[in-house]
């Protein structure tokens, strides 16, 4: 119940990518390609319409030539990230369903290889997060569950486990519907609509002036929605200040830079947790359910 390309390298090293995995220069993505000509956050892999897709994030794609946006992937093809650098595609695995997670006020999410499950607001967020209060696994033919309290178990379609006095259900989302949107889990009084132009983002409410963001405040929220998912703040921090290789600086003017934003959000009466991070170093835009993003980057 995963669905995965099978990647191979220049240097013949074979990847199993998922949704929401990165392809790039950095040692933490998914596919680390050591090389001056790949990008930082080069590509993502993305579950769409019941196709596993590669995005363009910071670097090129192109197909026999052709330049292009996202590719839909399948057995066999080369695509070029940069002059004489290309991967294969050796298989994509894509099943009738895939394994995802719901609950009261919590859409069915499709979860990754490896997940944790936090709460205020309640929400499921990618990768191991130390003291969440579940986590979720793939073993690579099954799903497995462990709570806070220790209690581990098998996790398949209507499993159900509590976090937070809070019953959680395993559910099979069908592909053809899977990751077909960024909304996330949640609630809120007033729904926003969030325009994000890369250089600038327009934050509207209903009855309310519309915030404009412009600078490192904008870049920073259209780098989280290129990105479609958490990423860890240094990516973030490396895409916004690609030049500079202090990683203390880097971290330092991440912290200012989010601070400022929240700030900003916060005299404009727009919650705060719009850009949130889960303690662990991971950064996502969080949308609740009626939020609209429109994604102009």
């Amino acid at each position: 119940m995963q669905a995965y390309a099978s990647l191979r390298a220049p240097d013949g090293t074979r990847y199993e990518l998922v949704h929401g995995d990165l392809i790039g220069r950095l040692s933490t993505a998914a596919m680390p390609l050591d090389d001056a000509r790949i990008s930082e956050a080069h590509a993502m892999i993305s579950l769409r319409e019941g196709e596993l897709r590669m995005i363009a994030l910071r670097g090129g794609l192109a197909v026999e030539g052709k330049p292009l946006a996202e590719i839909a992937l399948f057995a066999g093809q080369e695509i070029t990230l940069a002059r004489g650098v290309a991967i294969e595609v050796e298989r994509v695995h894509l099943p009738t369903v895939v394994l995802g997670i719901e609950g009261p006020g919590l859409p069915p999410r499709v979860i990754p290889p490896v997940a944790s499950v936090v709460q205020e607001p309640l929400r499921i967020v990618a990768g191991h997060v130390e003291g969440a209060d579940a986590h979720v696994w793939c073993t690579g033919t099954s799903w497995r569950m462990r709570t806070a309290d220790g209690r581990s178990a098998p996790l398949e379609p209507g499993s159900e486990f509590t976090v937070g006095g809070v019953v959680l259900r395993a559910v099979a989302v069908p592909l053809g519907t899977a990751g077909q949107t960024p909304t996330r889990a949640g609630g809120v009084a007033a729904p926003l609509r969030i325009a994000a132009h890369f250089d600038t983002v327009h934050v509207h409410r209903e009855g309310a002036p519309a915030l404009v963001l412009g600078g490192v405040h904008a870049r920073l929220l259209s780098e989280l929605v290129a990105l479609g998912g958490p990423a860890p703040w240094k990516v973030l921090a490396e895409l916004l200040w690609p030049g500079e290789e202090d990683p203390d600086v880097m971290r330092s003017r991440f912290d200012v830079a989010l601070s400022r934003l929240r700030r900003k959000l916060k005299e404009s009466r727009v919650r705060t947790d719009l850009v949130h991070t889960d303690g662990a170093g991971q950064v996502e835009l969080l949308l609740y359910p009626h939020d609209h993003l429109d994604d102009r980057t």
